[in-house]
This record gives structure tokens, sequence and C-alpha cells, in this order.
């Protein structure tokens, strides 16, 4: 096998346990606090942010790293499979049309401002970690 065949794989296999694991949360938080707000969704998409942005520290992206096979493993599968933009733009939308407009826009809001604040949080703590 050559060697981008076998990247492909570990993207491949990232993102089939990262999105059994989103499916796995989710389904936790609606049993736990039902399905009103899209609570599992946004865990999900806050902590995928503050782990993306740990693992980018971790491999010293910032500082010239490479996309190593253990990247595209974490990041692009794993977390890419793990964490949802289309759930978020759904369920917003569902929020919506059936009148919790504050709710939608809070989801929307909330997931954007703090995943990035999260992000760069992660970014920061593995760099004084490091």
């Amino acid at each position: 096998m050559n060697a981008s065949v076998g990247l492909v794989l570990m993207v491949a296999a990232g993102g089939a346990l990262g999105g059994m694991a989103r499916l796995a949360i989710t389904n936790l938080f609606a049993r736990w606090v039902g399905t009103a707000f899209p609570w599992g969704t946004l865990f999900v998409n806050l902590s995928g942010a503050l782990l993306a942005g740990a693992l980018a520290g971790w491999f010293g992206l910032a500082r010239g790293g490479e996309m190593t096979g253990g990247w595209l493993f974490l990041v692009v599968g794993l977390l890419g499979g793990y964490t949802t933009v289309s759930s978020l733009s759904l369920q917003s939308l569902t929020l919506w049309q059936s009148g919790h407009r504050r709710g939608a826009i809070g989801n929307v809001a909330v997931t954007l401002v703090a995943g990035l604040a999260l992000a760069a949080f992660g970014w920061w703590l593995t760099g004084r970690l490091t």
C-alpha cells in the first residue's frame, strides 16, 4: 500500500470513529436534557473546537509544523467526523421555523464565538504545557 492510500484510510477511519462518537454523545444529551434545544450538538462542536486548537498547538502548526498522519487521523478524520456544521445548521433552522428565534440565533452565536474562543484556548494551553 502506498503512503497516500494509507493517509486516506487514516482519515476515513478517524471520520468513522468521530461520527460514531458524535452520534453517541448527542443521543446521551437527548436522553439527559431532551431535544427542545440541541445541547448535544453544541457540546460536540465546542469540545471539538477545544481539541482542534489543542492539537494544532501540539503539532506545532503555528510554527510551520507538518500535517502528519497523526494530524490527518485526529483532526481531519476524527474531529472532522465528530463536529458538524450540517447539524448546527439544520437544528438552528428547525428552531427558527418552530418560532424559537432566540434559540436559533443563540445556538449559532454561541457555537461560533465560544468555538473560536475554545480553539484559541486549546492552542494556548498546549503551548503552555509543552
